[in-house]
């Protein structure tokens, strides 16, 4: 009888084991080629994202990247003007920034007090904040290169972005955003409910 019993206990704990791996098999899937979680650390996407935001972005759309590699696989489409995006740091890789992306590969682009100019067309942008601060940043003409991003961050007097550092290679992205998960007011120490499942734009 003892012998059936303990059979019986190693047959659960095996299951429970098994289960076990192949959720984190799962997971592991997930965040490689579908989905990461990620935090808004500062206040450079205002307002469309707040400190304490927490987000979900979608790899796979652009097209996955292998793990340890820089081989990405085909997505659904290439990044287009508007998308808010998640990306390595040109600077230090091994940072994510998040920012918009204003112009693509073939783009000539400008910034001119406060006017983003793209194929000399003025973008109209309700999303943008700008301040007129006296350090407000501008940008001189240039083309974009191909397979090139050029990203802001829509706190436009508030935002360390291309206009600083350069375009972002198409191998340093990482994913679109999507929509916000939860969110934390730090300063007041609460939950911002009314922005749950708010879809990013």
């Amino acid at each position: 009888m003892s012998g059936k019993g303990s059979g019986r206990k190693r047959s659960v704990v095996q299951e429970y084991v098994e289960a076990a791996l192949w959720a984190l098999v799962l997971t592991l899937f997930l965040r490689a080629f579908v989905i990461q979680a990620f935090r808004i650390p500062s206040e450079s996407m205002l307002n469309t994202l707040l400190v304490g935001d927490f987000l979900f972005v979608n790899k796979f759309e652009y097209g996955p990247k292998l793990p340890f590699t820089q081989v990405r696989l085909p997505g659904l489409r290439p990044p287009h003007r508007g998308d808010v995006i998640v990306f390595q740091y040109p600077q230090d890789p091994s940072k994510d920034f998040i920012k918009r992306c204003i112009g693509v590969g073939g783009d000539t682009l400008e910034v001119v007090a406060s006017r983003v100019i793209v194929n000399g067309d003025t973008l109209r942008e309700p999303y943008a904040v700008n301040e007129h601060r006296p350090f407000h940043k501008e940008q001189e003409r240039i083309v974009i290169p191909p397979g090139q991003l050029f990203m802001m961050g829509d706190n436009r007097d508030n935002s360390n972005d291309s206009r600083y550092w350069g375009t972002v290679p198409m191998d340093y992205v990482k994913g679109r955003a999507m929509f916000i998960y939860w969110s934390w007011d730090g300063q007041r120490f609460r939950p911002r409910w009314s922005r749950l499942l708010r879809v990013i734009h």
